[in-house]
């Protein structure tokens, strides 16, 4: 039985009340139903920025309405300290995944960024201090490390922020440093790399790329890389993200609270290759299928040329082992848009 398993059965046994932040998101959702199914009681806290509540009635729909009777919604935002207050009563730990998440858009409007990432990240630091919560995970990112170039990343090497998004995620770490310091709380922050799977929105000038490209192909489009394709990305399923958001909302490991940690699988696969990746899964679903080649672009400003994660503090000291392969996910992910969200062309 691994870490993970023996983390959710001990939560069976003795369940607790979560606060998920971003409960309609892609990544918050997942979490949500996780616990949910897991004998947990869990309030939601989303204002449906970057969240749909489509999200939301898919989890329904997926775990029943007796394991749904433990969920608990709240529409609001964590940049409003009140709304953070409200949603942290009779809490026993939280993940938190509300946030801005885009790079691109965070240069257009760093504002807007800082006032979800830092200061959401804050109020929600500050509530849960205040309710006597010690358990706090919440999503950080790879874009902290900037301009550091040495592979694969380690959690002790940054170099310069190259984005406000980047620069928010720093500043919350910081910040969790510091309650996890002064406060006794367990803040622990969680490096997200390349975070995949299905509910992704394939939608919008910054949809992740996975979702974007699938959707593109099965419509018989070309699929954009910006740049020549050899950038690379630690590509990591979101079942992999629940269970580190899950592992680290629950250790008692004195040396987890204000440290960040890598959550990735360790491994890199440059666009072009995943492109020809997806094309094989499309084309495995549907023999008719013929992909069209990518069409390069310039590269967007901001973004890191390479990324891939060393796991090995988050495996030794949270017990994170990623169970879901790029090749796995890819699989359950191009199924799951062809059956809920697109039609492959017959």
């Amino acid at each position: 039985m691994t870490n993970y398993e023996k983390t959710l059965a001990a939560l069976r046994e003795k369940p607790r009340r979560w606060l998920v932040t971003g409960c309609a998101g892609f990544i918050g959702s997942h979490i949500v139903e996780t616990l949910l199914r897991n004998s947990q009681h869990v309030t939601g806290l989303d204002n449906f920025a970057t969240g749909f509540p489509d999200n939301l009635d898919l989890v329904r729909s997926e775990i029943g309405d007796e394991a749904w009777a433990r969920f608990r919604f709240i529409k609001g935002s964590v940049a409003d300290l009140e709304t953070c207050r409200e949603a942290c009563l009779g809490v026993d730990a939280i993940s938190h995944q509300a946030g801005f998440i885009s790079v691109p858009q965070s240069l257009e409007d760093p504002l807007a960024c800082h006032s979800t990432n830092v200061t959401g990240t804050l109020n929600l630091l500050v509530a849960a201090r205040d309710a006597g919560i010690r358990s706090f995970a919440y999503a950080s990112s790879c874009a902290v490390y900037g301009d550091e170039t040495t592979m694969p990343m380690r959690e002790d090497r940054l170099g310069r922020a190259l984005s406000p998004y980047g620069a928010s995620k720093l500043m919350d770490e910081m910040y969790a440093g510091l309650f996890a310091m002064h406060f006794g709380m367990r803040a622990v922050g969680l490096r997200y790399f390349n975070v995949f799977g299905p509910r992704q929105n394939p939608k919008g000038g910054y949809a992740a790329v996975i979702p974007a490209w699938i959707v593109a192909q099965v419509n018989g489009e070309e699929c954009a890389i910006h740049g020549d394709g050899g950038q690379t990305r630690d590509f990591c399923h979101v079942a992999n993200i629940v269970q580190a958001n899950i592992l680290a909302a629950t250790t008692e490991n004195p040396e987890c609270g204000g440290r960040a940690y890598n959550i990735g699988l360790g491994g890199s696969t440059n666009l072009n290759d995943l492109h020809r990746l997806i094309s094989a899964k499309l084309s495995a679903l549907d023999a008719t299928f013929r992909p069209r080649p990518p069409r390069h672009g310039p590269a967007r400003a901001g973004d890191i040329r390479h990324a891939s994660a060393d796991t090995s503090r988050a495996a030794s000291e949270l017990g994170f082992v990623p169970a879901v392969s790029v090749d796995e996910g890819l699989g359950g992910t191009v199924r799951w848009y062809a059956e809920n969200a697109i039609k492959l062309k017959s």
